[in-house]
């Protein structure tokens, strides 16, 4: 049986991807990237926003054309568009024969053995049946669940929690992905310890909140315990965490990323708006002189720190004068990395009933207008980087150009934020670690050369 395998959304569902990878290949089962060759297909959607659903439909109705053009006879969709519209998927796409939720990804081989049988099956919660035979297999202290990562071997992703409690009245999340729950903090050392020992330099920690890891189930917030524990192991050389909750950033958090020398010197926070009216209605739990006072604090006391944040314009009720306060605030602040989103109305959320719903084209010139904005400052700052001599992973090369590697730095996260090219790179190779100066920056992008 070979199976072709399509990953959509964040790096927290490609986390659950790359287990249920793993798991297929400990059955035995041949994994091939071409899908034309593939007589099982596996779609794992995603379903937080309008594009992204439209993005998972698409690539469903495309995989399923295989079993006309290709040699596919099953095919099974997983994941958050799944745990959103079971129902309906299940009704109007009959040729998708399974349908697996969020919470019970793990049960892929089993699934896939009922489709082969000749069922059809919808598969949401965890049921006596599959507990029962997941029971059978050997039990262990610290279970490591099996995982083929599909990121390069020096980087992989390391899911901490799943869930969310935070209910920002524009997000679906947690009616698809549940309460926040974190992992046990031996379950995560012992995925990382693993990670490590497979030859994984950077480590990148991801929850909705990795701000919030613990407080479920300790009492207290653990993620600076287990950065310093991460920290101590032997070959990792970066740690990056990303998704920052400003209300829950400790000072102990903040001490762990000022003096662990593992932690990158990179936040990830997102703040979402600041006006503080908007805030409110969004249920953030901050106004804006808090956040200022929360930046000011993680800029004094964390040397070389680089700042990431995400906005979202075309909230309902969205005043000019509102916008107006966040291009200040936005300018004021000079962010170095930060994401622009168009709201987008989700059923089931609050937002969504709400008054005032801005119009798409008032949307999309507040977008850009503050992408603008954030162009020029980020082309500022990475000017100012001019004469700097930063480390940075190599993770490939330009094509025809064997003299180009591209790479990133502590200040950008994968597949997220720009990159730096490093000129007389021959001999290089992905995952090594080089010291380059920069030579010339760009709005995205910097220019360097290596430092022999």
């Amino acid at each position: 049986m070979k199976i072709g395998f399509v990953s959509l959304g964040c790096p927290k569902n490609l986390v659950d991807s790359e287990t249920m990878l793993g798991i297929i290949e400990t059955y035995k089962m041949e994994i091939t990237s071409d899908p034309a060759e593939a007589e099982l297909i596996i779609v794992n959607t995603c379903g937080f926003i309008e594009a992204a659903k439209e993005e998972s439909i698409n690539t469903i109705l495309q995989m399923a054309a295989y079993k006309k053009s290709g040699r596919c006879k099953y095919l099974i969709v997983t994941g958050c568009l799944v745990q959103r519209y079971a129902e309906d998927l299940f009704r109007e796409l009959p040729e998708v024969d399974a349908l697996v939720g969020t919470n019970v990804y793990e049960d892929i081989a089993l699934v896939i053995q009922k489709v082969m049988a000749g069922e059809r099956v919808l598969h949401l919660q965890k049921t006596p049946e599959f507990e029962a035979a997941k029971a059978s297999a050997k039990a262990a202290a610290v279970r490591v669940m099996p995982r083929k990562l599909t990121t390069p071997s020096y980087l992989a992703y390391l899911k901490i929690a799943e869930g969310c409690d935070n209910r920002c009245s524009y997000c679906a999340i947690p009616f698809i992905r549940g309460p926040y729950v974190s992992k046990p903090y031996e379950q995560v050392l012992a995925e990382a310890k693993a990670l490590v020992a497979g030859g994984v330099k950077e480590l990148i920690l991801v929850a909705q909140d990795t701000s919030r890891y613990g407080i479920d189930l300790y009492g207290s917030f653990k993620l600076a315990a287990l950065l310093k524990d991460l920290n101590a192991l032997p070959g990792l050389k970066w740690i990056r965490v990303l998704y920052l909750y400003p209300n829950s950033f400790t000072d102990e958090l903040i001490e762990a990323f000022a003096t662990l020398p593992k932690v990158c010197k990179y936040i990830d926070i997102p703040l979402q708006h600041a006006s503080d009216r908007l805030l409110h209605a969004m249920h953030r739990f901050d106004k804006r002189v808090e956040v200022e006072a929360l930046l000011a604090k993680l800029r004094q006391r964390i040397p070389g720190l680089v700042i990431r944040t995400t906005f979202i314009v075309g909230f309902p009720g969205e005043t000019e004068a509102d916008f107006a306060e966040l291009l200040e605030f936005a300018a004021q602040q000079r962010f170095e990395n930060a994401g622009v989103f168009k709201y987008s109305r989700e059923e089931n959320t609050e937002a969504a009933t709400m008054p005032d719903q801005i119009a798409p084209e008032v949307m999309e010139e507040r977008y850009q207008q503050l992408m603008a904005q954030q162009a020029r400052i980020s082309e500022e700052l990475h000017q100012a980087e001019e004469g700097q001599t930063l480390e940075v992973v190599v993770e490939g090369f330009e094509e025809g150009e064997p003299n180009l590697a591209r790479g990133r730095s502590y200040h950008e996260a994968p597949d997220i934020d720009g990159s730096v090219y490093i000129e007389n790179a021959a001999g290089l190779k992905p995952g090594d670690f080089v010291q380059v100066q920069v030579a010339q920056g760009f709005t995205y992008e910097v220019v360097a050369t290596l430092v022999k």
